[in-house]
């Protein structure tokens, strides 16, 4: 799976660099997300329980982050485990730009399944993944604006795109939004 997309953020690039490190906002802003480690540098154990109709299932995973450039940009590597689901992997690239309303968030994600979950069509899996990033931007715009309030009259965050693409990197708290995607792909193939 492949995607792409890019949002305004209506914050300073620093500000929302933060907020993309900030483990408590990221955690609260993945749906069924209950773990989130530093077991080494720039490496992360993580977990998220998912449940679709009647079937649950609990992912782990490991995401390692590099190429940091802070306040811009980060890659990542994603592998997560789903028992008899199958699993995901990939990677991403996230990077912020100034712009005139705050700040852009621009990313791409590649990712692969596996397992039971390979049984699924792809429509099915991009289109899981697409709402599992759809909701995690709604919280985690929800968490940039009650951290950082807007002047009176401010125009609050807005989505800008999403759309099918190609993979590369991302910002450290993408390591959210490819756990997010990974398991939206897992999430996808459950069903």
């Amino acid at each position: 799976m492949d995607m792409q997309g890019q949002r305004v953020l209506h914050v300073t690039q620093a500000q929302a660099w933060d907020a993309l490190n900030d483990p408590s906002i990221l955690k609260s802003c993945i749906p069924g997300c209950d773990k989130f480690e530093l077991t080494e540098a720039n490496v992360y154990n993580v977990g998220v329980a998912i449940k679709i109709g009647p079937v649950s299932a609990k992912f782990t995973g490991k995401v390692t982050l590099s190429d940091i450039q802070v306040p811009n940009s980060y890659s990542l590597n994603f592998e997560a485990q789903g028992g008899v689901a199958g699993f995901g992997k990939g990677e991403s690239k996230v990077s912020l730009h100034p712009h005139a309303e705050g700040c852009e968030l621009q990313y791409t994600v590649h990712s692969t399944v596996g397992g039971k979950l390979a049984q699924l069509g792809q429509r099915l899996i991009d289109g899981a993944a697409k709402s599992l990033a759809e909701d995690f931007f709604k919280r985690f715009d929800e968490a940039l604006q009650a951290k950082y309030p807007a002047a009176e009259g401010a125009a609050p965050v807005a989505a800008v795109a999403e759309q099918p693409a190609a993979s590369s990197g991302g910002v450290p708290s993408w390591v959210w939004l490819a756990l997010v995607v990974g398991a939206g792909a897992v999430w996808a193939m459950v069903r």
